[in-house]
C-alpha cells in the first residue's frame, strides 16, 4: 500500500538548524550547514527538527482525536472527508511534491557558489513553480468530480460522490500551499536553516483544531459507533475550510525566517541557462516514482472502500474503511517523522556538499551511519506499535473504531524499519541527481503492494481488510528497500554493508525479546483488569507495557554492544 504522503519518494515531509547569511551573499553560508562533523553535526541539526516534529505530530493526533470526536472514525461522513481531503496531498505529490524534495536542496547548493550565490536561479526557480501550481490547482478545482471518482471507485453512489466533491472544491486549494511550502522551505534547508520548516506545520495543527473545536461547538459529537451518516454545507465550510486555512499559514510563515536570512524574491521567467536539465532529469524519473506509487495508492483507497462495505462489527461498530486506514497511518508514521525524517532531512543537505566537492567516500559513510541510526529507534518503534496497537488505538480514538486503528497500525509497523532505511536510500540517490535507481525500488514496493492488495480484496474478510492492507504496505516496503540497497551498492560500492547487516542482526534480536516481554506484561495488565474496556485500562496497558519494552530493549543491546545506541542517547540528552 502507498498512502498520500506515505511513499519514500516524496512527499511535503516536514524537515533544522543554524541562522546563515542572505541568499544572495554567496556560497559560504550553504556550504556552512553541510560541513563538519559526523554524529555531533548531525544530532544537533536533527534535534531541532525532531523538536519541531515532535510538537507538530503531537498536535496531529490531537487534531485526529479531535477529528473523530467530530465527524466519527467510521460511517459516510468520516470516509468521505478523509477520501475528499487527502486529494490535494494525492495532487500535490503526484504533480511536484517528491520532485521538489528531490532535486531543490542538490540544486540550490550548487547554485549557491555561482557568483551572485544562486540567487538568479532561485528567483527563476520559485517563479517557475508558483507558476506552475497555480495552473495545476486550477485544473484540479474544475476536474474536483473526477478526481473524486477515481480515489472513490465504483463503491460510492451518488449521495457520497457529491458529498465528497462538495468538500473537495474546499480543500483542493491546499495543492497551491502544499508547494508554495516545500520550495520556501527547501531554499531555508539549502541554506542550513532547518527549523522553520519543520516547525511551520504547528501553526497548520493549531488552525485545525480551532476549527474542529468550533464545530464540535456548534455541531456536537459524532456517534462513536456509526459516526456521521452526512454533513451539511455550513459543517463542510467549516470542516473543510479551516483545514485549507491551516495550510495557507503553514506556507506562509516561512516568509518571517526567510526575511530574516536577507531572502528577497525576484520574479524572473524562463529556465535556460540556470543549470535546471540536470534536475529536469532527476525529476522526470521522481515523477515516474510517484506516479506509480500514487497508482498503487489509487488501488489501496478502493479497496479500503470495499471493505467499508462490509457488515458491522461484532461490538456494533461500522465495517472499517479509508477513514481508518488513514487514522492508522498518523499513529504508523510518527516515529519515521520524529527520527527518520528529521535524521535525513539533515543529511541530505551535507550529502549533497560531500558529493558536490568529490567526497564520495564522506558521502558513503554518512549513508551507513544514517541507516544504523535508524535502524536502532525504528526497529524499537516498530516494536512498541506491534505490540500495543490496540491498545494505543482505543487510548486516542476511543474504542468506536479504536480497535481497528490500532490492528491496522500494527499491521504497518511490521514495515517501519524498512520505510525509514529506504527514505533514507533514495536521499542518496537523489544528492547525487540520480532519479532512475530509486524509481525501480518504488516500482517494485509499489507492484508486491499493489499485487498483495488483490490478494487480500480477493481473500480477506471485508471486515479485516484495512488490517490486511497494512500487511501489504509493509511487504511492499520490504522488497522496495532491498531492491533500492542493491542498486546503491552497485552505483556506489560499498557503504559498509556488513557492518549495517550487524548492527540490524543484534537489533532484530533485542526487539524480538522485549516484544515478548512487551507481549507478556500486556497480557497481565490485561488479565488484571478483565480486558480494555476504556480510554483508563488502555493508559494502563500502554504505560506498563510500553516501559518493558523500552527497558528490555536498551538492556538488550548494552548486551549485545550496539554502539549506536550511545549516539541515540547523546541526541535524546541534547534535546532536552
Amino acid at each position: 500500500m502507498s498512502t498520500p504522503s506515505s511513499s519514500p519518494s516524496g512527499g511535503a515531509t516536514n524537515p533544522a538548524g543554524g541562522a546563515s547569511g542572505p541568499v544572495d551573499a554567496g556560497p559560504e553560508p550553504a556550504a556552512a550547514a553541510p560541513g563538519g562533523g559526523g554524529v555531533r553535526s548531525l544530532a544537533r541539526s536533527s534535534t531541532v527538527m525532531a523538536a519541531g516534529t515532535l510538537v507538530s505530530r503531537v498536535l496531529g493526533l490531537v487534531r485526529s482525536v479531535v477529528l473523530v470526536t467530530a465527524v466519527g472514525a467510521v460511517g459516510v461522513g468520516a470516509d468521505t472527508f478523509d477520501v475528499a481531503n487527502r486529494i490535494p496531498n494525492i495532487v500535490y505529490l503526484l504533480i511536484a511534491g517528491g520532485v521538489l524534495n528531490a532535486v531543490l536542496v542538490p540544486q540550490i547548493v550548487r547554485a549557491s557558489r555561482d557568483p551572485d550565490g544562486g540567487k538568479e536561479f532561485v528567483d527563476r526557480l520559485v517563479t517557475l513553480v508558483v507558476a506552475g501550481l497555480a495552473v495545476v490547482t486550477g485544473v484540479c478545482l474544475l476536474a474536483a468530480p473526477l478526481l473524486v471518482r477515481l480515489y472513490a471507485g465504483v463503491s460510492w453512489g451518488g449521495p457520497e460522490l457529491r458529498l465528497a466533491t462538495a468538500i473537495a472544491l474546499w480543500v483542493l486549494p491546499q495543492v497551491f500551499f502544499y508547494g508554495l511550502y516545500t520550495v520556501l522551505g527547501q531554499v531555508l534547508n539549502a541554506r542550513g536553516s532547518f527549523g522553520p520548516y519543520m516547525w511551520a506545520p504547528v501553526v497548520n495543527n493549531v488552525v485545525s483544531i480551532a476549527g474542529l473545536g468550533v464545530f464540535i461547538a456548534l455541531f456536537g459529537r459524532a456517534d462513536p459507533e456509526t459516526g456521521l451518516e452526512d454533513l451539511g454545507s455550513g459543517q463542510i465550510a467549516l470542516l473543510a475550510g479551516t483545514a485549507t486555512l491551516g495550510v495557507v499559514t503553514q506556507a506562509l510563515v516561512l516568509l518571517v525566517p526567510l526575511r530574516r536570512l536577507g531572502f528577497t524574491w525576484t520574479p524572473r521567467f524562463g529556465v535556460r541557462g540556470v543549470g535546471l536539465r540536470s534536475a529536469g532529469t532527476v525529476a522526470l524519473w521522481t515523477f515516474g516514482g510517484i506516479l506509480v506509487s500514487q497508482a498503487g495508492y489509487v488501488a489501496t483507497t478502493q479497496a479500503a472502500v470495499f471493505g467499508s462495505q462490509g457488515e458491522a462489527l461484532p461490538d456494533g461498530t461500522a465495517s472499517p474503511g479509508p477513514a481508518v486506514l488513514g487514522y492508522a497511518y498518523l499513529l504508523y508514521v510518527l516515529p519515521h517523522s520524529l527520527v527518520a525524517v528529521s535524521v535525513v532531512t539533515a543529511l541530505f543537505t551535507r550529502l549533497s556538499s560531500r558529493i558536490s566537492s568529490g567526497d564520495e567516500a564522506g558521502a558513503r559513510a554518512d549513508v551507513s551511519l544514517g541507516l544504523r541510526l535508524l535502524g536502532v529507534v525504528s526497529v524499537l518503534s516498530a516494536t512498541g506499535l506491534v505490540v500495543l496497537g490496540g491498545p494505543v488505538g482505543v487510548l486516542l480514538f476511543g474504542r468506536g473504531g479504536g480497535s481497528a486503528i490500532g490492528a491496522t497500525t500494527a499491521a504497518m509497523a511490521l514495515g517501519l524499519p524498512f520505510y525509514s532505511a529506504l527514505y533514507l536510500v533514495q536521499r542518496g540517490f537523489y544528492a547525487r541527481e540520480d532519479g532512475r535507481r530509486p524509481f525501480y525500488g518504488v516500482l517494485v514496493s509499489a507492484a508486491t503492494s499493489a499485487l498483495l492488495t488483490l490478494v487480500v480484496v480477493l481473500v480477506v474478510d471485508q471486515q479485516h481488510v484495512v488490517v490486511g492492507l497494512g500487511v501489504a504496505q509493509s511487504a511492499g516496503n520490504a522488497a522496495g528497500l532491498v531492491t533500492a540497497l542493491v542498486l546503491l551498492h552497485r552505483s556506489t560500492g560499498s557503504f559498509d554493508g556488513a557492518r549495517v547487516l550487524r548492527l540490524h542482526v543484534r537489533v532484530l534480536l533485542a526487539a524480538a525479546v522485549a516484544g515478548l516481554a512487551g507481549w507478556g506484561a500486556s497480557s497481565g495488565v490485561q488479565a488484571l483488569l478483565e480486558g480494555i474496556s476504556g480510554r483508563p485500562a488502555a493508559l494502563a496497558v500502554v504505560l506498563v507495557a510500553g516501559a518493558v519494552v523500552v527497558v528490555v530493549y536498551v538492556l538488550m543491546l548494552r548486551v549485545t554492544r550496539v554502539r549506536e545506541l550511545d549516539d541515540v542517547l547523546a541526541q535524546v540528552r541534547r534535546g532536552r
